[in-house]
């Protein structure tokens, strides 16, 4: 049962018999992990769960993508909770019994608990009915990727929905801690692909080619020169190289080369100007070395910017679950992307982040050893639940 504050707020208790439920469904996604656009497994396993709840949905979005309804928007307002649900091409060593079963595949940045939260607090906002509002469910596909929401939204999810709240595990912060933050709190993330090309040949006649190999080890130092001495220090951004292929043999001068990165920014003004120096600095690669040198912007990701009123909501929501001495800043910005960034273009929202220290650590996210901890997920399940309920509230007041 709920108790109910001078709001008319519930609040919103996770049992222990719900808590277990939430361990039992991430543990089953993680072992059953899925890349982006490829969940079918774990939609199949979501929509299960939502039939049990007696939550209608409609599924097939972006593919695998799930949005549920609870409530009637006719009689208030509409807000969105989203959870992404898609692993990482990676190789787990975590040794855990439920480790996943999918070769090369792992829940490496927490997502299994986010829909074990989501789906947490659906039971939750159940129990609780009737709500002063609806609220929309989203299970998205393809978070990894970068275009999962952008896909979503293309598709009209967003329709008639007022707000946007999500959450992201993080096991930087310890586990009964919600960080909430107004402003940008994620940078800009734009991917890019260079390919440089000379000839190839002989590795005992290097007069002969143009070695590829040694023009992109030139850039890949060369790039680095633009943060420390391009970028204001009190601006952070960071350009990664993280794929660096060439060459088939120890005894062939390789004729091409292919590096693949990243460029992360907390400032548009910025982002802009190092863009425009990282393509400056691949031309040069080419009178240097006598090679041909192309680089390709992927379309990047915008900064997860909280606005103002989806903030004081999301605050308010978390001093009801974890106090006011749980409720912290997550300091300065994150350079971590997040596609929850696309449903801000549209409607205002907010993203907070759920304390999962495990005492003894872990591997950090992206790494085949991350691990978190799962006394978060009550958190979670109550955060999300409770922030729909604040922010209907609000907007029938």
């Amino acid at each position: 049962m709920s108790s109910i504050v001078q709001n008319s707020i519930p609040v919103l208790h996770v049992d222990q018999e719900l808590e277990q439920k939430m361990v039992e469904v991430r543990r089953y996604l993680h072992q059953h992990p899925e890349t982006s656009y490829d969940e079918y497994r774990s939609s199949e396993f979501i929509k299960k769960q939502l039939d049990t709840l007696g939550i209608a949905y409609t599924d097939g979005h972006a593919g695998t993508g799930i949005v549920a309804s609870i409530g009637d928007c006719e009689n208030g307002g509409c807000v969105g909770l989203r959870a992404d649900m898609d692993a990482l091409p990676i190789f787990e060593r975590t040794n855990l019994p439920y480790a996943s079963v999918n070769e090369g595949i792992m829940h490496a940045c927490g997502h299994d608990g986010h829909v074990a939260m989501l789906l947490g607090a659906a039971t939750l906002l159940t129990r609780n009915a009737p709500l002063p509002g609806s609220v929309k469910l989203i299970f998205q596909p393809a978070e990894e990727h970068g275009n999962g929401a952008a896909q979503l939204v293309q598709e009209g999810i967003l329709d008639g929905v007022q707000a946007i709240f999500g959450g992201h595990i993080d096991t930087h912060f310890k586990t009964g801690q919600i960080t909430v933050d107004e402003g940008l709190i994620c940078a800009f993330a734009d991917p890019f692909t260079i390919t440089i090309k000379g000839s190839g040949g002989h590795a005992a006649r290097p007069h002969e080619s143009t070695d590829a190999i040694v023009a992109a080890s030139s850039l890949v130092m060369i790039i680095q020169t633009l943060v420390s001495r391009e970028v204001d220090p009190n601006k952070s951004e960071v350009i990664t190289i993280g794929s660096f292929q060439a060459g088939s043999a120890h005894n062939i001068i390789a004729g091409q080369a292919v590096l693949k990165g990243t460029v992360r920014s907390t400032d548009e003004m910025t982002r802009e100007h190092t863009i425009n120096g990282l393509k400056r600095v691949v031309q040069s690669i080419e009178s240097m070395y006598g090679v041909t040198a192309q680089i390709d912007m992927e379309h990047g990701l915008p900064g997860v910017i909280n606005a103002p009123r989806t903030t004081a909501i999301a605050r308010n929501a978390a001093l009801q679950v974890v106090g006011e001495h749980g409720v912290i800043s997550q300091g300065y910005p994150s350079l971590g992307g997040e596609d929850f960034s696309f449903y801000q273009q549209y409607i205002d929202g907010c993203m907070v982040r759920f304390g999962a220290m495990l005492p003894d650590g872990a591997g950090p996210a992206h790494s085949e050893t991350f691990n978190f901890d799962e006394r978060c997920l009550k958190y979670g399940a109550a955060w999300f639940a409770g922030v729909a309920w604040h922010w209907l509230t609000s907007t029938n007041q």
